[in-house]
């Protein structure tokens, strides 16, 4: 492959997929989901690879969206259209990238997410898609657009914590260190910042001492029980509500204010709760 946002190299038996814009702590541009697809399907054909290891370059794994592009930038873009909009273009779009996403799930070789600094947002689903998901203890996961303009189309949250924890964190969009997402499930493992590389490393080798064939069948055997509790569908469902959310009232008012303030200041008042969205104007308190 040849794309300037994901890397692609092997080692021995252990793929290296790696995001590659760390100037913007590897934002979601339109490029970076067909690249990780591109990048999964190189390591699925090559017959030397027993499993992936997924990591990001730079300060962070995936700080989501890049919303200079998506929400900042004034006029309509892929994410958000003028009014009135068309919710089976906007599925069109947002489905794709999360099919991308999915080819990692869908894999035949299993995947290993290597996660510091943040995995937030979009970087949330991205990492989530991995069958194991090793974080440093200090690195923050969450999916802040479920306070507005978002809803995690893998919906992998639900899969991976149950119901109650899965509402507990999506109806507040709060982020938790990996220490937390260890104890609550939602990832394998939590370890020292300093010890992430070599946790990984222990692990993704392990799995490359077992045959193509015997990783290929767990890894179908467990997947398979999800699509059995109906993942595909949910996730249609995730996909339709996430447009939704970025073309609701509240949602183009976010995008609004993005325009005028900056995205930086309209996160900070979403993830705060400074600013009602519904009103278009700060939160009186």
């Amino acid at each position: 492959m040849n794309s300037p946002v994901v890397t692609y190299e092997r080692d021995e038996r252990i793929a290296r997929i790696t995001l590659n814009r760390p100037d913007v702590m590897n934002a979601i541009n339109a490029e970076m989901p067909p690249a990780i697809a591109e990048a999964v399907q190189q390591a699925q054909d090559d017959d030397d690879v027993h499993v992936i290891v997924l990591s990001g370059n730079g300060p962070a794994f995936c700080a989501g969206y890049d919303l200079t592009a998506y929400a900042q930038a004034a006029g309509p873009n892929p994410g958000v259209q003028e009014m009135p909009w068309d919710p089976m273009k906007d599925y069109t779009f947002m489905k794709r990238n999360t099919e991308q996403f999915m080819s990692l799930w869908r894999s035949y070789k299993p995947v290993i997410a290597k996660v510091h600094g943040f995995a937030v947002a979009g970087g949330s689903d991205i990492a989530l898609c991995c069958d194991i998901v090793v974080m440093a203890e200090t690195a923050r996961i969450g999916y802040m657009p479920a306070r507005v303009w978002g809803c995690p189309t893998t919906a992998m949250w639900v899969y991976r914590l149950g119901a109650e924890r899965a509402k507990r964190m999506l109806l507040t969009g709060d982020k938790i260190d990996g220490r937390e997402a260890e104890r609550m499930g939602l990832i394998y493992k939590a370890v020292p910042d300093a010890d992430l590389d070599e946790e990984v490393e222990t692990l993704a080798r392990r799995m490359a001492g077992v045959p193509k064939n015997q990783l290929m069948m767990q890894k179908l055997m467990i997947n398979q029980a999800y699509d059995n509790m109906g993942l595909e569908s949910t996730q249609m469902v995730a996909t339709i509500f996430d447009g939704i959310t970025r073309h609701s009232p509240e949602g183009m008012n976010f995008k609004a204010r993005s325009e005028t303030a900056g995205w930086k200041k309209a996160v900070e008042e979403r993830d705060l709760g400074t600013f009602d969205w519904s009103r278009n104007e700060p939160l009186n308190r």
